[in-house]
């Protein structure tokens, strides 16, 4: 039997551990790798290959919304489940967006865990109904947000209002419950797209073209 190779993304060492013992425990799972960090799970990815991915959404140097990202641009082929601990519906939905194939709450019995992972290995995603509604809703509020002239995405339309109001690159991360390194990623795009240099043209061109009455 071909053992579905798992590498375990967290920054809890406690919940590292404790999910390299109870997966392990299963015939057809093998933990080739443990990641620390969103750098260290990309890194893992891409020198051992895993079938699957167990990300952690906050972790330390790189979330694990932004590592997803990365991943799935990089190596399509590697599936990702998101781990919560609690009902962190902004970072799953942006996770998803980038092509997670599911979410599972940390808390879930290991049994549930494993059963998961083949789902998703053999192709099905992990979505519950109250966040599969969540997304349809998101996805029917952003879709006119989308159309703006610099082609802004509903996110960084959002933070760039906080960016106009004059938060700075920690309060916004706070607010949006993002890490400060995904808020500077995406500052770091809105300037591109809306072609400045810094945080007061930005939100003078934004103020302009009428983005902020949204």
């Amino acid at each position: 039997m071909e053992k579905i190779k798992v590498l375990l993304a967290d920054d809890q060492e406690l919940i590292l551990e404790s999910l390299q013992i109870v997966l392990s425990m299963e015939p057809d799972l093998e933990i080739v790798g443990l990641a620390r960090n969103g750098e260290e799970a990309i890194k893992g990815c891409e020198q051992l290959m895993p079938d699957m991915m167990l990300m952690d959404v906050n972790m330390p140097v790189m979330d694990g919304v932004a590592a997803t990202a990365l991943i799935k641009e990089r190596m399509p082929a590697t599936k990702i489940i998101m781990l919560t601990s609690y009902k962190e519906v902004e970072y799953v939905l942006a996770a998803l967006s980038h092509g997670a194939e599911g979410y599972l709450l940390k808390a879930i019995h290991p049994k549930d865990l494993a059963a998961g992972i083949r789902v998703v290995q053999a192709g099905g995603t992990l979505i519950s109904q109250e966040m599969a509604s969540k997304m349809i809703k998101n996805m029917n509020s952003t879709t006119p947000a989308k159309h703006n002239e610099f082609g802004l995405t509903a996110r960084e339309i959002e933070v760039l209002h906080k960016l106009a109001a004059g938060l700075r690159n920690q309060e916004i991360a706070e607010a949006l419950f993002l890490s400060e390194g995904t808020v500077k990623n995406y500052i770091s795009t809105i300037y591109s797209k809306l072609n400045v240099k810094g945080r007061r043209e930005a939100a003078r061109k934004a103020r302009d073209s009428g983005m902020m009455d949204r």
